[in-house]
C-alpha cells in the first residue's frame, strides 16, 4: 500500500512539474515593432518588444551558444548579437530607398526586452516599406504587430510567419 501511495505521488508530481515548463508559460509568440517619425530629428526610432526568453532562445539558435538577459557578463554579448540580429531581421525603406538602421541599445523590463534601434535621417517620408522578421527564426507561428507613427498618424498591422513585409502610405 505505501508503494502504491508513493507513485501515485510520484507520478502526480511529475505531471504538475511538467506543467510549468518554460513552453508553457505563454503559448503564444508575439511581439511588437513600433517605427516612430521623429520629425525634429527626422529619424526612425524603432521600438521592438519580446519576451524575454524567446528573443535569449532565438539569439542561442542562431548564433550556437547560449545568451542570459539577466546576467551582467552576458552584456556585451547580448549587444553585439542582438546588432547583428536586429540588422538581419529588421529592413526599412522610405520612399524606395533603403534606410541605414543603427543599433541603440537594449533595456530589460521583468520578462521581456525592448530593442531600440534609428534610421538615418530622410525628409518628409510618404511611402513606408518594412520587413520584420523577428523570431521567424524561432518559431512559426510568431506574430509581429507592426505601428508605422508619421505626424501622429498610426497605421498599424499583424505580421504572422512567414509574411514579413508591411507597405504603408502616409
Amino acid at each position: 500500500m505505501p508503494g502504491k501511495f508513493f507513485l501515485i505521488f510520484f507520478l502526480s508530481l511529475t505531471v504538475i512539474c511538467q506543467s510549468f515548463r518554460a513552453e508553457n508559460v505563454h503559448p503564444y509568440h508575439v511581439g511588437s515593432v513600433e517605427i516612430n517619425y521623429n520629425s525634429k530629428s527626422k529619424t526612425f526610432e524603432v521600438a521592438g518588444r519580446f519576451f524575454l526568453d524567446d528573443l535569449e532562445n532565438g539569439l542561442s539558435k542562431k548564433y550556437g551558444s547560449s545568451f542570459h538577459f539577466n546576467d551582467e557578463k552576458y552584456k556585451e554579448r547580448l549587444n553585439e548579437a542582438l546588432q547583428k540580429y536586429c540588422l538581419e531581421y529588421f529592413r526599412l525603406k522610405t520612399d524606395n530607398r533603403f534606410l541605414k538602421i543603427s543599433y541603440i541599445g537594449y533595456e530589460e523590463d521583468q520578462e521581456s526586452v525592448n530593442v531600440f534601434l534609428e534610421s538615418e535621417p530622410v525628409a518628409n517620408p510618404k511611402k513606408i516599406e518594412t520587413a520584420v522578421s523577428f523570431l521567424y527564426n524561432l518559431f512559426d507561428d510568431q506574430i509581429n504587430i507592426v505601428h508605422i507613427i508619421i505626424d501622429g498618424q498610426r497605421k498599424s498591422e499583424k505580421l504572422s510567419y512567414p509574411n514579413r513585409y508591411l507597405y504603408k502610405q502616409f
